[in-house]
């Protein structure tokens, strides 16, 4: 297994003391792992993300104020994740947001170095190749209480409603409670293309462009003048 030139910065995230020390000393006992702090609350972690980035979170789920999952939705570029919890019920979540691995509390260390296996797998093998992650053919989005497969293909485009967003395919709409921004994040910019707050749009269904607005499947899609110039540059790449 690849080790890394320096350990990968770790910071957690729980508002249970027992469980932070159980972590911090995991860490310490992995060498490819570093502590650089700890958090009882969410809002004080995005802030301290805000301005120093690490590479992995390990995050408890259930916090007052605001939830661990809350916080994955704020955070423009969440790192590698690990959640934690004392519940089951929130695999759906864990696998919503692509986190590295899903611990239940209590925490053996057995469990956890698993964990921190799988996040140095994917910090290593990610870090090299900027654009891997444009290779996968789909993704998976939560709709209600259940998982749906989404092929990036097919995907004409996706448009923004209040705190759902809309995910139009030539044979059905999907309604996720989503962000842009995180559907930017886990969409390959290869194919999609930001053209307005509220719309992204899939590039090659594009039928014309015309009075600043795209036609897809003879739906009218604004172009927001400040994404006017970005998607100028990658249509005449596309």
């Amino acid at each position: 297994m690849p080790v890394p030139a320096a350990p990968l910065r770790c910071l957690i995230v729980d508002d249970d003391p027992l469980a932070v020390q159980i972590v911090e000393n995991c860490i310490v006992n992995t060498p490819f792992l570093q502590a650089v702090g700890h958090y009882n609350s969410s809002v004080e972690a995005a802030e301290f993300l805000r301005t120093s980035p690490v590479d992995v979170l390990f995050l408890d789920v259930e916090m007052p104020l605001m939830s661990g999952i809350e916080l994955l939705r704020a955070l423009p570029s969440p790192p590698l994740v690990v959640l934690i919890t004392s519940s089951k019920e929130y695999a759906v979540e864990a696998f919503e947001f692509s986190v590295v691995d899903y611990l239940v509390k209590p925490i053996s260390y057995a469990r956890f170095l698993k964990a921190a296996q799988k996040a140095l797998d994917q910090f290593t093998n990610n870090a090299p190749e900027p654009g891997a992650a444009e290779s996968s053919e789909f993704t998976f989005v939560k709709v209600d209480n259940k998982l749906v497969k989404v092929l990036f293909d097919e995907v004409r485009y996706v448009e923004a409603l209040g705190d759902y967003v809309h995910i139009v395919t030539g044979q059905s709409k999907l309604i996720v409670y989503s962000t842009m921004r995180a559907v930017e994040e886990k969409f390959p910019p290869a194919l999609f293309v930001r053209v307005h707050r509220s719309f992204i749009v899939g590039m090659k269904w594009i039928q014309a462009i015309e009075d600043n607005a795209i036609n897809i499947d003879h739906k009218l899609i604004p172009i927001g003048q400040t994404y006017m110039r970005d998607v100028t540059q990658r249509l005449n790449k596309f």
